[in-house]
């Protein structure tokens, strides 16, 4: 899971995937290795899959929330974090996200008016 060696580790988690399709984690891995590489679609791809496996699995809704930021998408990634929190409360990191966008998206308000 060392983002220098993200390329390698996508390859590892597709074949845990392959192997074991039903197994949420491995698609979890492979959605953050995503995300490390930049490809965002891929990593909510995989992090629907972990959440089909998964209803509950507050890292996946943390990661929509991580790459829907990195798309621009700042109510959607509100969303997401928020129901990641509302799982784990104890997400520290995941609750400063929150506050940091609830400011993003007012002031984006305020400019587009």
């Amino acid at each position: 899971m060392n983002p220098a060696q993200a390329q390698a580790g996508v390859a590892t988690f597709s074949e845990v995937i392959r192997l074991k399709p039903g197994f949420a984690e491995g698609w979890n891995k492979r959605a953050t290795l995503y995300y490390y590489l930049g490809r965002y679609a891929e990593s909510i791809a995989d992090c629907d899959e972990v959440i089909r496996l998964n209803p509950h699995h507050f890292g996946a809704l943390a990661g929509f929330g991580q790459n829907y930021a990195r798309l621009d998408d700042l109510e959607k990634s509100l969303v997401y974090f928020e129901r990641a929190l509302a799982i784990n409360p104890n997400m520290q990191g995941v609750a400063l996200n929150i506050i940091d966008l609830r400011k993003l998206i007012v002031e984006k308000a305020r400019r587009a008016i």
